[in-house]
């Protein structure tokens, strides 16, 4: 009986042996993983909003090791990115549409191939301000605005004209052959079919300096006034016979102060009153007040480049002969020394009847030369 005992313990023993071999839940059997597949597939394209043309693409599924993705635009190693679950590639797309094709490696190594359209789609440029600054025949030309990619200039003085390329940031300079009036365009492109203009009218002007009448459109016949001078103005001519018989003429009015005056800048400094041309200036003028035959008209020029001679140097008094009629008056400052041969002066300053004091004094004045 102990025989049968012991026997059937060894039995026992080697039963529970065998059945500890193997970890609970753990085998050699992994037939599963062939079975196993990638699931739940995604694509999530993020397309930026600022005309930059970047899109991010991050796949997502269940069972993956990897994605390889081809973007559909691109060459060589720029065309496509493998990235492993949770990530994500950044691709520059120009406006247009693709198709985006994702490869999907499952934990077992199979792989799927999924296709998706993507459409890129620029936005208008918003905002757009344009600035520009004149110097006479010269135009400077800047923009800014939101979602710009660049911009075209269009300057408005020439048929069938191709825009000029202005880069982000940048400005472009234009010279005018003549004088009128133009418009100017501004187009902001997105880098797509989207763009967004703005036309600015302007008017470019012909420098002022001598010679010097009143007739030209395209002149900024601009004379300043100090002394209580009661102005200066471009009108009509008050008497368009004999010497004179154009249709402009400049026309100042003195103030209260004896010492009253007008003054220009004469397009400094593009276009100065050159001594090296000459040094005798000669006007015409209308006095239309007999009691002033006999008062004086002064002219004075100041300003000069290198600062030689200084101001209060370069002036000369003629009288008025007549009145009711166009003379013409010489000022001839050949006869100052102090002047230095081929001076520039800048500003030219008259004064009428400086002798007294009284407000309302007229004089007419027109075609200004400086002569030999």
């Amino acid at each position: 009986m102990n025989k049968i005992k012991f026997l059937y313990s060894i039995a026992f023993l080697l039963v529970l042996a065998t059945g500890c071999t193997k970890k609970d839940g753990i085998d050699s059997d992994l037939s599963f993983i062939n079975s196993a597949s990638s699931s739940a597939l995604a694509k999530v394209f993020t397309i930026s909003t600022d005309n930059s043309g970047v899109v991010r693409v991050s796949p997502t599924g269940e069972g993956v090791s990897s994605y390889t993705i081809n973007f559909g635009h691109g060459t060589g190693a720029a065309a496509s990115a493998t990235v492993t679950p949770g990530g994500n590639a950044t691709h520059v797309y120009p406006e247009g549409s693709y198709t985006v094709t994702i490869l999907t490696t499952d934990i077992a190594g199979k792989t799927t191939t999924t296709t998706y359209p993507l459409a890129v789609t620029y936005r208008a440029p918003e905002n757009l301000a344009v600035s520009m600054s004149q110097n006479v025949h010269d135009l400077t030309v800047s923009a800014t605005s939101l979602y710009a990619a660049s911009y075209l200039v269009y300057f408005g003085d020439v048929t069938n004209e191709v825009g000029t390329p202005m880069a982000i940031g940048a400005t472009v300079k234009h010279t005018y052959a003549t004088s009128g009036n133009y418009n100017v365009k501004v187009v902001a492109l997105s880098g797509g079919a989207a763009k967004t203009e703005k036309t600015n009218a302007i008017v470019v002007t012909d420098p002022f300096g001598l010679p010097l009448d009143f007739e030209n459109a395209f002149v900024n016949y601009f004379f300043g006034t100090f002394g209580g001078g009661q102005g200066f103005a471009t009108v009509a001519n008050p008497s368009a016979t004999g010497l004179n018989t154009s249709a402009k003429v400049g026309k100042f009015t003195r103030g209260w102060e004896g010492w009253s005056g007008t003054y220009s800048p004469m397009g400094a400094p593009n276009n100065p009153i050159d001594f090296s041309v000459g040094k005798i200036i000669k006007v015409l003028v209308y006095n239309p007040d007999a009691a002033l035959i006999g008062a004086k008209l002064n002219v004075e020029l100041e300003w000069a480049i290198g600062g030689k001679p200084s101001n209060g140097v370069a002036v000369l008094k003629v009288p008025v002969t007549t009145s009711g009629a166009w003379e013409e008056l010489v000022f001839d400052f050949s006869g100052i020394a102090a002047i230095p041969d081929g001076t520039k002066f800048t500003q030219l300053v008259l004064r009428f009847n400086d002798s007294v004091d009284g407000a309302g004094a007229v004089i007419y004045v027109d075609n200004f030369r400086l002569t030999k």
